[in-house]
């Protein structure tokens, strides 16, 4: 409950978001000339920063939230970071990889986003976040939801074709 309610009303200082939304505009800036056909991550980063610009500048709250997923999200930066770069150890680095984003992901993530809905859903923003306002509390939901989704989706595939090739048969 502590958590719950430390999440939700804990004002949002102006730096606690500076930092990731600086680094959002640019990673889509970055993608949007260079690898404009990626849609999925394109399309990621217009969600993320419609939720960071919105708790930012409508609500003034919801700093800590932002940065409790904003921390489960990238806590596997350093690993995804070697995985992606060293294709020469793809074979081992997969495994721990995929094991550590499927905790992270498909455990961790839901955990974290059910006690933030369930604390928004019952209530206990609502001095923090006008009544009025229950649609955009709603639709972060949906966003942080799908992105959760996505991502979910996106290591079982991963998933798939580790064990696919390990049984030999070929890869789509």
């Amino acid at each position: 409950m502590f958590l719950t309610i430390y999440l939700t009303a804990h004002p949002l200082p102006q730096l606690e978001t500076s930092n990731p939304v600086a680094y959002f505009l640019t990673d889509l800036l970055d993608y949007l000339v260079f690898y404009p056909s990626d849609v999925l991550f394109i399309g990621h980063h217009l969600a993320t920063l419609f939720v960071f610009l919105t708790c930012r500048f409508l609500v003034s709250h919801g700093a800590c939230a932002i940065l409790g997923l904003l921390i489960l999200a990238e806590v596997i930066i350093a690993c995804q970071n070697a995985w992606t770069l060293a294709v020469r150890v793809y074979d081992l680095l997969s495994p721990p990889f995929y094991g550590f984003y499927s905790v992270v992901r498909r455990v961790l993530g839901p955990l974290f986003f059910g006690k933030m809905v369930a604390s928004y859903a019952g209530g206990e923003a609502e001095r923090v976040i006008p009544t009025w306002l229950w649609p955009l509390w709603v639709s972060w939901a949906v966003v942080v939801g799908s992105a959760i989704t996505v991502s979910i989706r996106w290591i079982w595939n991963l998933w798939i074709e580790w064990f696919r090739v390990r049984r030999g048969k070929k890869v789509r």
